[in-house]
């Protein structure tokens, strides 16, 4: 009875801390569309060839499809699956083990990696220094004759700020404008009894915890990746990731930290399986996808400013 309240009780605040996606945060105008042009230039890596686009498709899902991205000189950046970059803004940490407190330390981090786009901050400042049009931008929006590699990512961080995905039908249902299925309601409230909803909570549906792949079986033989053992030391941390966002999740396939996973109905048997000790029936695992779809949200604004 005592474990039963428990897990009724953990539902029901999980499930209250469900909110709609706003439709609109603060952010620098000047600074975002800066950001804009800055994330969508493959002058930002070592071989002119990789932009941050071209990992994070932001008119897709916001991610590359790939279970490996490909980063300068076709280097395959395994072992990691790359996460989409929409909605991060409200995440607590960056990267799948979360060794990024920020977006712009994030975005540093990935434009310095030798495999992702190899760039060093002298090169960069450098190559930008010699273009006219960003020089008269930086002017313009920092004041600046020289543009440093720090305000090259501060502007770049202000655009991921506004990458945010308001507005799904989900949203919509919890703001009383639109009403699921009868089959999107089943699925709700099979996501809420089996206790998916104890780690993907919160406005993102995910990305505000650490939790271990494997927790009820753990004979799981993925490989483990960067996890948070990486960060931390402690063996308890090994397969540890920080829970991904549910947001948009039909259009961000492959799915797990190694992307390993194609479709979404196998991720939620796997993820039932591994870490609710079930399994799931095909018609149960049919109607929590088809609530899965209703977390597709609308693109950003952004994307149609110039």
């Amino acid at each position: 009875m005592k474990k039963f309240l428990i897990i009724f009780l953990t539902v029901f605040i999980n499930a209250q801390l469900l909110k709609p996606i706003p439709e609109n945060v603060a952010y620098s105008k000047q600074k975002a569309l800066l950001g804009k042009k800055l994330f969508f230039d493959t002058r930002l890596s070592i071989d002119n060839k990789i932009s941050c686009a071209s990992c994070h498709n932001v008119y897709k899902g916001g991610d590359d499809n790939r279970q490996f991205s490909v980063g300068v000189n076709g280097c395959v950046d395994k072992p990691m699956n790359s996460p989409t970059v929409f909605n991060s803004v409200f995440n607590i940490s960056f990267f799948w083990n979360g060794r990024a407190p920020s977006l712009k330390i994030q975005a540093e981090e990935a434009n310095q990696d030798s495999c992702e786009m190899g760039m060093k901050p002298d090169i960069l400042e450098k190559r930008l220094n010699e273009i006219d049009e960003y020089k008269n931008l930086f002017k313009k929006i920092y004041g600046v004759d020289y543009i440093k590699y720090d305000l090259v990512f501060d502007a770049i961080a202000e655009f991921e700020k506004t990458l945010i995905t308001p507005n799904s039908k989900f949203d919509l249902y919890l703001k009383g404008k639109a009403k699921l299925s009868k089959k999107e309601k089943e699925g709700f409230l099979l996501f809420k009894r089996y206790g998916c909803i104890t780690c993907h909570n919160g406005i993102n549906f995910g990305g505000n915890s650490y939790q271990k792949i494997g927790a009820v079986i753990e004979a799981y033989k993925m490989p483990r990746g960067r996890d948070r053992y990486e960060i931390t030391k402690n063996c308890d941390d090994k397969y540890v990731y920080k829970v991904p966002t549910l947001r948009n999740i039909a259009l961000t396939y492959p799915y797990f930290h190694d992307g390993s996973v194609k479709t979404l109905d196998k991720a939620v048997k796997l993820m039932g399986y591994y870490n609710l000790g079930l399994y799931l029936s095909d018609d149960d695992i049919d109607k929590i996808v088809a609530f899965l779809k209703t977390l597709t949200g609308k693109k950003p604004k952004i994307l149609d400013e110039r």
